[in-house]
């Protein structure tokens, strides 16, 4: 049977070569064998010089497809270029690699990488700017004045985003030093609370590095909104450095990390920076494993807490939209359409009809309070009017309550210092009492006695606040007790309301000029509705989305 198929190709072969074997020369006049027109060792030859180039075609295609990017070169140098240009690299290291590599190889001195439009950064990974292998990456030349500008812009870029990172960072450190000590008129200091105002008591070095932490949150977001990105992944890191310092109880208690943990991803995806999978990947499990914490299996710790989800739907609007695209870059098309599928439901839910929204702005509402408002209420304008009345019902009976507080406060204060002890002394015996005044005086006389009793042994006692606060922490094991918690999910930064208006002079006793601007400035970054991190437009999320269907739509069309 083997040799009747080889026969019967031979056959096809000679007839689309119309060459007749009965006839010479492949044929004598006597029907003897003439000229043959294949010999076997030179079929057998050519077959293997075939196979041979073909095994090399498609392991030159595999290197190719797994392990090389493309160069589109300048006109002027493809003549005298090698015949495939093309490197083969890996994904996982800096661009600066394979722009050092196309100067030896090419002779090229300044050039820029761009890729799908955009100029590849020299120092980030490859990976990292979403190259692909089998990825074309355009090769463009410049001026060395061009490069020496390029070099300038990159490095005022740099020093720019770490002096807002340090100016951030010592804004907030002075603000968590302040207790609420100095006059309120003129010393504005932050406080950790809950959404309704109550202040959460948190040890003296996991409260610093919470407000720091929340501080660098909202710095960033504030970027963010602005569209600067990569500036603002440059605070939410700082932020995520500074909330692993707070102890892993406290942040499964309140949402802040988990939004911090979105944040961060979606600054990633805004910079087309989806290729650090495993970090993306990681920060979002962390996200979701935190609002289960926070928000109940169903939401219903969450129901049960604010009485509605509502506004909370944008958090997990973005956590569906992040995991789409990070299912697509693995693959995983069947989950990237179900994520996605997920996300354009809600985002269904979440769009507000501009009717209503014009209702309760011309009712004086703002239109973050309407948004909001309306959310909460799924577009029922009567009730979401009732809800953001009582609100700032809410919020005006919290302002009148820390306000009092503030000045029964110094005047506990005065008092205790007029009977002799210092404000250091007098803050912590008050701090120590809740502000129980007669406590306070107790404490502080009982530790003098102590101390007078100490000298009298010869042993000096003198009143550590920090060994108290350390103490403290310690038997607390440095986290929150869960009977100091309000069962609210979120904490937030909640400056002074009688001080939210600062002169630029005004500071505590002894503040350089410079420290108090750096105070006045961190301070325009917290917003002044505490609900704010959950007013989403929906704009970024609409056009995610549109992108998301682009990536899913291309890959249906190869595959077909």
């Amino acid at each position: 049977m083997a040799e009747l198929h080889i026969q019967a190709k031979l056959v096809n072969i000679l007839k689309q070569d119309t060459i007749q074997l009965r006839n010479p020369p492949h044929t004598t006049e006597d029907s003897e064998a003439g000229q043959q027109p294949l010999q076997v060792s030179e079929v057998a030859s050519a077959l293997e010089s075939i196979r041979s180039q073909a095994v090399k075609s498609k392991t030159g295609d595999k290197t190719y497809r797994e392990t090389c990017v493309e160069l589109l070169l300048p006109k002027d140098l493809k003549k005298d270029a090698k015949k495939n240009n093309y490197l083969e690299t890996k994904l996982d290291v800096p661009a600066q690699d394979i722009m050092d590599r196309i100067t030896e190889q090419y002779g090229l001195k300044y050039i820029q990488l761009i890729f799908r439009g955009k100029t590849l950064t020299p120092e980030k990974r490859l990976d990292e700017q979403n190259v692909k292998n089998n990825s074309k990456i355009m090769v463009l030349l410049v001026s060395e004045p061009e490069r020496k500008k390029q070099m300038v812009e990159l490095e005022e870029k740099k020093r720019t985003q770490d002096q807002s990172v340090q100016r951030t960072q010592k804004g907030f450190q002075i603000l968590s030093e302040r207790d609420g000590t100095d006059d309120p008129a003129m010393t504005p200091f932050l406080e950790i609370a809950d959404q309704k105002g109550n202040p959460l008591k948190i040890p003296h070095s996991k409260k610093k590095a919470l407000i720091l932490a929340m501080g660098f949150h909202e710095k960033g977001r504030a970027l963010m909104k602005k569209k600067q990105y990569d500036a603002a992944l440059c605070h939410l890191v700082q932020a995520d450095d500074q909330f692993g310092k707070c102890g892993s109880k406290l942040l499964s208690t309140v949402d802040n990390y988990a939004v911090l943990q979105l944040d961060i991803v979606w600054c990633y995806q805004a910079l087309e920076a989806l290729f650090c999978l495993d970090d993306s990947k990681q920060r979002l499990q962390r996200a979701e494993d935190c609002f289960l914490k926070c928000y109940g299996e169903r939401q219903q710790r969450l129901m049960k807490i604010k009485g509605n989800t509502g506004r909370e739907e944008g958090l997990f609007l973005r956590l569906y939209l992040l995991q789409s695209i990070l299912a697509h870059l693995c693959d995983n098309e069947h989950q990237a359409t179900q994520k996605l599928k997920q996300a354009e439901d809600l985002y269904g839910r979440l769009c507000l009809d501009p009717g209503k929204m014009k209702e309760l702005m011309d009712l004086g509402f703002s239109e973050q309070e309407a948004r909001l408002g309306l959310r909460a209420c799924h577009g029922i304008v009567n009730k979401a009017a009732q809800q953001i009345t009582h609100r700032r019902q809410e919020r005006e009976e919290m302002k009148r309550k820390e306000s009092e507080k503030r000045r029964r406060r110094v005047e506990d204060l005065a008092i205790l210092r007029e009977l002799g002890y210092s404000k250091k002394d007098a803050a912590w015996a008050l701090n120590q009492t809740d502000g129980d005044m007669d406590g306070a005086y107790r404490m502080l006389l009982d530790s003098t006695q102590a101390e007078s009793a100490a000298r009298t042994n010869s042993i000096e006692l003198p009143i550590d606040q920090s060994r108290v606060e350390q103490e403290a922490a310690e038997d607390n094991q440095g986290v929150l007790p869960p009977e100091l918690l309000s069962p609210s999910p979120a904490s937030s930064l909640s400056e002074d309301p009688s001080t939210s208006s600062v002169s630029a002079g005004s500071g505590s006793q002894g503040e350089a000029p410079m420290d108090v601007d750096l105070v006045n400035e961190v301070l325009e970054d917290i917003p002044l509705h505490e609900e704010d991190y959950l007013d989403l437009t929906l704009e970024e999320e609409r056009e995610v989305i549109a992108k998301i269907k682009s990536y899913l739509n291309k890959n249906c069309a190869s595959s077909s």
